[in-house]
Parts: structure tokens; C-alpha cells; sequence
């Protein structure tokens, strides 16, 4: 699932340099690529892929642990702390909203059955996040005006898909899904390129076939006569198509060598997640209104530092995250919270 300034964000090995020891074990990377294999198996027809591989896995596994380590401590959600806590107070427009929220996560129930034992769990929470400039009420020189511009955050779409036993557990998860996703990214890529030689290989096909009918209808002789000006241009311009395709499909190199070539766009993906995942810190002053309070204002507000992630595959989708920790105990019956789960089919 998902993960403002770029506060954290590493360029491949360039900031952090290679020679900085991992914080990561032989091992970790081993299942770490294990796990990257078992989503993009074809990556182990590459020659020595484990031992390739690794210098980019660690760089992954280090920046992620960074982000994770530059979290803030979970925030306690519940209908009990949406008056005290100005973050749960920002995220849901009423107290009852928060139960609700999480009582809608089928993945946080699944969680609780999974781990009957267990009777709060740490997770994280996404939203989408939307600011809206519009006119409302404010003390301007003394005097209440309706007509000022304001800045207005609301927060949406509460989803909760991660969780964990522990924070550290919790850590580990999130660690875990940008691996994943990172994987999702490489064969989002794999594919287009699979397609593209398609069409490439496809376009070439019908461009030697009119190239052979017009070579058949003897365009050559008609030109001979002086009797066909238009069919050796065509003919001329289909040679020339048909040499710009050949271009194109030697970029994407022999089919033999289709392998070597996936597993360069995987390593490059894991030698540099910044430029496919990141996290950035957005500061925000707001009222009990959401609204956006200027720091010289005298209106009280608070003084929030909001987690945004950018989501790997989806380059336009940015969501607001924190990491909270939920009772089971506020749990609310599911009973009407999914209206009718006869046609839930996810």
C-alpha cells in the first residue's frame, strides 16, 4: 500500500554511498530476494541473479528501514480520543466516525480472527487527503466577515491493510509490502515492454505485407511508363517505416535476451526505490475546523506533521498515513457497517 520535503529520500547509493556498511544481514537479503523471485520468477534463469541482486536488495532494505525508523509513535484510535488528540480529531469529522472506519476494514477483522490472543493491534492508516480553497467566517480588524478565503483539509477513503502485533512488527510489515510493491512496479514495466514489442513485432508484419502487394501490383514497371508516381511514394514510404520499426525493436534488444533484460529493470528498480516509492513530511497548522491557520494568527490551532506516501504504480496517487494502534475492544459489530454482505465479493 502503499509510502513529503523528501526528508528521507536516498538516490540509489550516491547520497548514502556504497561503501556504508548495511544495516541488513546476509540472510534478510536472501529472503528478500526470495520473496522478490517468488512474484517475478523468471528473475532466477538470470546468470548468478542471488548474488546480483543483492547490492540493490540492501539499498531497498536500508532505505525502507529508514522511513519506517522516521515514523512517529502510533497514535491511540478511538471514539475516546477524537476531542484530546488534534491528529484523530483532523482525520474524522466525529467521534463515531473512527470506530466505524476501522470497523469497515476487512483486513483489520481478519487480523483480530488470526490473532484471537491479542486485544489491541498497530496499523496504518491511509486517506486520501484533498485541500479546498473557500469562503468562510474570520475576525478581520475587528470585524466578522463572511468572504475570506481559507484553506479547508478533509480527509477520506480511511483504509487500514497493514497491521501488526507490535510496532516493530508493524515496522516489519511495512518494510515487507514496499518490497512487494516494489516487485509490482518492475513487472508493470516488464509487461509494457512485452507489449510493445507486440505491437512492434505486429506493425512490421503488416508493413512487409502491403510492402509485398504494392511490389506486386509491379509498381516498378508502372514507374518505368511514368504511370504510377503514387505508388512508388507509398512504396518508398513503407521502406522507410519499416526501417524505423527495425530501429525500434533492436532497442528492445533479441527475444534471447529477454531475461538479462527483465532482471536489469528489477535491479535497477531496487537500486533505486526512492525514485519509485517515498514518503514526505507536510506541516499543517489547523483549527477544530480543519481549517488552515496562518502562523501569526491568534486563533487557536494546532500544529500537525502529516506522513504522505506516494504510492509505487499509481504516479499520481499521494495518501496521507499514521501509524495507529486500535482496541479490539472498539470493535464495532459488523452488522450493517457492509450493508449487504451477500454481494461483498472483496
Amino acid at each position: 500500500m502503499g509510502f513529503l520535503s523528501r526528508l528521507w529520500r536516498r538516490a540509489s547509493g550516491t547520497e548514502r554511498g556504497d561503501s556504508q556498511k548495511s544495516k541488513h544481514s546476509a540472510a534478510e537479503v536472501t529472503q528478500t530476494i526470495a520473496r522478490i523471485t517468488g512474484a517475478i520468477p523468471q528473475l532466477q534463469l538470470a546468470r548468478q541473479y542471488e548474488s546480483r541482486l543483492a547490492p540493490a536488495v540492501r539499498r531497498t532494505l536500508d532505505y525502507a528501514s529508514d522511513i519506517v525508523a522516521a515514523l512517529p509513535a502510533p497514535r491511540d484510535a478511538a471514539a475516546s480520543t477524537w476531542s484530546s488528540d488534534p491528529y484523530i480529531h483532523a482525520f474524522f469529522a466525529t467521534s463515531d466516525d473512527v470506530c466505524v472506519a476501522f470497523g469497515r476494514s476487512h483486513e483489520l477483522r481478519e487480523w483480530f480472527d488470526d490473532h484471537i490472543d491479542c486485544g489491541e493491534v498497530y496499523a496504518v492508516l491511509g486517506m486520501d487527503m484533498t485541500e479546498r480553497s473557500v469562503l468562510g467566517v474570520a475576525q478581520q480588524d475587528g470585524k466578522t466577515r463572511t468572504d475570506v478565503r481559507q484553506i479547508t483539509i478533509s480527509f477520506s477513503d480511511h483504509r487500514v491493510r497493514i497491521c501488526g502485533r507490535s510496532e516493530a512488527d508493524l515496522h516489519d510489515e511495512i518494510v515487507r509490502r514496499l518490497v512487494d510493491q516494489l516487485a509490482l512496479e518492475a513487472l508493470e514495466q516488464i509487461a509494457d515492454d512485452k507489449s510493445r514489442r507486440d505491437a512492434l513485432e505486429q506493425e512490421r508484419a503488416l508493413l512487409k505485407t502491403r510492402l509485398q502487394l504494392f511490389q506486386r501490383q509491379g509498381a516498378g514497371m508502372h514507374a518505368v511508363a511514368g504511370s504510377a508516381p503514387v505508388e512508388l511514394a507509398e512504396v518508398a514510404r513503407l521502406q522507410r517505416e519499416i526501417e524505423e520499426n527495425e530501429r525500434n525493436l533492436a532497442e528492445l534488444g533479441f527475444k534471447t535476451e529477454a531475461i538479462e533484460r527483465q532482471f536489469d529493470k528489477v535491479q535497477g528498480i531496487y537500486a533505486d526505490p526512492a525514485a519509485h516509492t517515498y514518503v514526505t513530511v507536510k506541516q499543517l497548522r489547523l483549527d477544530r475546523m480543519n481549517v488552515v491557520v496562518d502562523a501569526p494568527s491568534a486563533r487557536p490551532a494546532a500544529d500537525l506533521e502529516l506522513r504522505i506516501a506516494r504510492i509505487p504504480a499509481s504516479p499520481s496517487e499521494m495518501r496521507a498515513f499514521a501509524i495507529v494502534r486500535f482496541k479490539r475492544a472498539d470493535l464495532p459489530p459488523a452488522g450493517g457497517l457492509f450493508g449487504d454482505t451477500n454481494r461483498v465479493i472483496v
